[in-house]
């Protein structure tokens, strides 16, 4: 497969997913002030530090308030990773490749674009629950396609990889929400506010019903656990890096713990550290630390693919 095949079917499935999962943490923060005490509602400016982006959007819009963090998180064409920037340049990379997707994978990734650039910035608070809903089940409706029309190849693989890696990472992002923007002061913890930002948290993850299965009560320890180290839940980090390598090996036709480049060998040596780690051990080490630490190596295995595979033709 040319590397910039790979390389657009790679992008395309983690732009998608990128898409869904920025609204998954603007949405956390949009459902959660309707419950917080008037004195803590006004936290807009961590959702802005958690991209890294404080200083383009301070010059651009000044003020951190719901209003300026929405437009510039969700509508914002400028900003390279706003919704809808997101969707624009998956669906570009989509054009790119129509002759290796399917038809239908088109349709969903146009689909989605034109909703996301006919709703309205201006839409008031009460209705941005559901355009995140919407954007969301665009996102499933898409990777639920691709499974089912695209050949299961290294293409396929390629795409695959790009959604979990760019899942795993947006996971660490969700969990930071709940650190630092979430529950500002130490007095809340324990509280009945903190078990409703605990279970928002896991409903932002699509995770409520699946830890209560397993979990009958909210305990913040076993719900950071469920989200990083489940190797049976699709959005928790542990099983989004463990299928991520799994597809790495079948692009290369090599043997799970075995490796013949770079990023499978920084991709097992992760999955491998998260297979040992206890949630004990992640408490100990501070959780916002390893959660920083686990965002730079996934980055990290990101930078390792890129070299591997898509630089080929810039050579």
């Amino acid at each position: 497969m040319l590397s910039r095949v790979a390389n657009s079917i790679y992008w395309l499935n983690r732009y998608i997913e990128r898409a869904e999962n920025v609204a998954r943490f603007v949405d956390v923060n949009v459902n959660l002030i309707l419950d917080l005490p008037a004195e803590i509602t006004q936290q807009w400016q961590p959702l802005v530090s958690i991209t890294g982006d404080v200083r383009l959007f301070k010059n651009r819009y000044g003020k951190a308030n719901a209003e300026n963090v929405i437009q510039f998180l969700t509508f914002d064409s400028d900003y390279p990773n706003s919704i809808i920037s997101c969707l624009q340049v998956a669906r570009e990379n989509a054009r790119s490749i129509r002759e290796i997707i399917s038809s239908e994978m088109w349709e969903e990734v146009n689909s989605f674009y034109l909703m996301v650039k006919e709703a309205s910035p201006g839409k008031q608070r009460d209705g941005l629950p559901k355009f995140f809903e919407q954007v969301r089940m665009a996102s499933h409706r898409f990777a639920g396609v691709m499974d089912a029309t695209m050949t299961h190849n290294e293409g396929w693989h390629f795409g695959q990889m790009g959604r979990l890696l760019e899942r795993a990472d947006k996971t660490t992002r969700l969990l930071d929400v709940k650190y630092f923007v979430l529950l500002p002061s130490a007095q809340w913890v324990g509280t009945p506010l903190d078990q409703i930002q605990w279970m928002s948290l896991l409903k932002s993850a699509s995770a409520y019903e699946m830890y209560r299965k397993c979990q009958h009560r909210i305990i913040p320890s076993s719900v950071v656990e469920f989200l990083i180290l489940n190797r049976q839940f699709p959005r928790s980090i542990h099983f989004c890096l463990w299928q991520a390598e799994r597809c790495l090996h079948e692009i290369t036709n090599t043997s799970i713990g075995t490796w013949c480049n770079s990023a499978e060998r920084s991709l097992g040596k992760l999955c491998s550290q998260l297979g040992y780690l206890t949630i004990d051990d992640i408490v100990e080490s501070g959780l916002h630390e390893f959660l920083g630490d686990m965002q730079s190596s996934i980055n990290g295995v990101g930078n390792e693919i890129y070299t591997t595979f898509f630089a080929v033709d810039n050579c």
